[in-house]
């Protein structure tokens, strides 16, 4: 940080230790000041309440992008993947996959059936797909 040239030769409580200290106050957020810092944001509130069956995709969904990330990859597997990331996304954030988006995972993982037919994990995404979908 470049010296601006300004100093400070009192002190705000009469001991003299506050000369050169910056005071930050109602920021709203995380700060860090100097060099190695470490900053933690801690977001509070109560994740989206998901049913067993959203649960249950969402770990399925991540349990086959890790596998997919060990195949050769393909067009069809990089579209399987972004509906994947897009569904998860979803799930984390709404509680749910809706209708649309697990039609649209349904058609991705027939598109990419070799790789996913034989995955254990394509099978549970496929099973968990059809169970929110009714078949």
């Amino acid at each position: 940080m470049a010296d601006t040239g300004n100093t400070s030769t009192g002190s705000t409580n009469g001991t003299g230790a506050d000369r050169g200290a910056i005071h930050v106050t109602n920021t709203g957020g995380n700060v860090t000041i100097g060099d190695h810092n470490t900053v933690t944001s801690t977001v509070t509130g109560a994740a989206p309440d998901r049913d067993p069956r959203q649960e249950a995709l969402l770990q399925a969904i991540r349990k086959l992008r890790a596998d997919l990330g060990g195949i050769v990859p393909s067009e069809q597997t990089a579209a399987l993947d972004t509906e994947l990331a897009d569904a998860e996304e979803e799930i984390e954030d709404l509680g749910r996959a809706d209708t649309g988006r697990l039609t649209r995972l349904r058609r991705a993982l027939t598109d990419a059936g070799a790789v996913t037919g034989i995955l254990a994990s394509g099978v549970a995404v496929g099973q968990a797909v059809g169970t929110l979908l009714g078949g």
